[in-house]
């Protein structure tokens, strides 16, 4: 395990499983940076005074125009990027309002779990993928 004394800050992300009759929301990185044009579950960082299931809703809505519904915890997922630690912790999304608009991501898709791993997705969210493929029958 590794010392989180040497990272300057640990912070916090939530992202959402959206899933609708077995089928998974994914959503293609539009915005600069290293992981750009990779699929993801859609969320983001926790703002100061936030909780985690606030910052999925205000996220869920900010990028894809919908009011959800956060469901059960699924996992958390903790990685390194520059000199933070992150917490990525993942939540069902067992329903949501609204028609979805993609306003920072350039591509969705809905798919089943088993196919999640045909899809180029950043490391921190192969333990998602990983413990939704542990799910199947």
């Amino acid at each position: 395990m590794e010392d989180s004394r040497a990272f300057s800050t640990k912070k916090y992300i939530a992202a959402g499983v959206i899933e609708i009759n077995g089928k998974i929301l994914i959503a293609q990185r539009a915005k600069e940076g290293v992981d750009l044009g990779k699929w993801e579950f859609p969320g983001g960082k926790v703002e100061a005074g936030e909780t985690l299931e606030e910052c999925l809703k205000r996220e869920l809505f900010e990028e894809l125009g919908i009011q959800a519904q956060v469901g059960e915890y699924l996992c958390t997922s903790t990685f390194q990027h520059k000199d933070s630690l992150f917490d990525m912790c993942a939540f069902k999304v067992p329903s949501y309002e609204g028609e979805i608009s993609l306003t920072e991501h350039s591509a969705m898709a809905w798919v089943t779990p088993a196919e999640l791993y045909n899809y180029d997705m950043p490391a921190p969210d192969l333990p998602i993928v990983k413990l939704l493929q542990a799910r199947l029958p």
